[in-house]
């Protein structure tokens, strides 16, 4: 069983930055896919960006791609949102989760395990 903590979340002006992180624990963190999601009020939860298991595949929904960079510490257990150039749309609970099997998805539903969520607010 693989346990996710996020942190870093908060209230940002547009335009600033956050770094989120989200520490692993429970199971051999290089075994697994990591990705983020989030979800806004009202909305469905949206994928953000994921990472492959040895760092050398990475993807991007296109609403943060040139904003948002994805990287892990397979050292540390811990995989990390970078988000830049924050627009109040960008406002939600994001959401750290893992993935045992190889491929990358989008796909929330095919993700194992989740963090419980931080949340990140953008003011205009």
């Amino acid at each position: 069983q693989v346990q996710l903590v996020e942190s870093g979340g908060g209230l940002v002006q547009a335009g600033g930055s956050l770094r989120l992180s989200c520490a692993a624990s429970g199971g051999t963190f290089s075994n697994y896919v990591m990705g983020w999601f989030r979800q806004a009020p009202g909305k469905e939860r949206d994928f953000v960006a994921h990472i492959s298991r040895n760092d050398d595949t990475t993807d991007y929904a296109d609403s943060v791609k040139g904003r948002f960079t994805i990287s892990r510490d397979n050292a540390k257990n811990t995989v990390y949102l970078q988000m830049n150039s924050l627009k109040p749309e960008d406002t939600a609970v994001y959401y750290c989760a893992a993935k045992a099997a190889i491929l990358l998805t989008r796909n929330a539903r095919r993700y194992d395990y989740w963090g419980s969520g931080t949340q990140v607010t953008v003011s205009s």
